[in-house]
């Protein structure tokens, strides 16, 4: 979980940044952090400080980068600084992903909600505690 905080510094968004990273046979397949698209300006946020609607999830960009490789998600864990939402939750399920690991419950549940009921194990990792110990 380190290791996707890390990556979420990669991040060019403001408000929020994310970080994720999928391992599967404890090797890490692919990773990803929230942004723009390719080829799009490094800037997630409006005049008015809203994301802009085609920015990218941390855990999109990492699943549509394994999906351009030769590795395979089937199976993989999914780490990643922030729950899923829903639509990424879909996206976790249709992969394979049969574990996902996150450090930051966001306010909006129904992400974890739909990986609960697809079977999905879900974990929460208190990364502040595991700092202290």
């Amino acid at each position: 979980m380190q290791m996707a905080r890390i990556w979420a510094e990669n991040s060019y968004c403001e408000r929020r940044k994310v970080g994720a990273l999928l391992v599967k046979d404890k090797m890490i397949i692919s990773d990803g952090y929230n942004g723009t698209p390719s080829g799009f300006e490094n800037v997630c946020e409006d005049d008015n400080n809203k994301t802009k609607p085609y920015v990218l999830h941390a855990e999109a960009n990492a699943i549509t980068k394994v999906a351009r490789s030769n590795n395979s998600s089937e199976g993989a864990t999914l780490y990643v600084t922030a729950s899923p939402c829903i639509e990424c939750a879909k996206l976790i399920i249709q992969s394979g992903i049969k574990r996902v690991v996150y450090s930051e419950l966001y306010h909006i549940t129904d992400g974890i909600d739909l990986l609960k009921r697809a079977g999905v194990e879900i974990e929460f990792l208190d990364i502040d505690k595991e700092d202290t110990k």
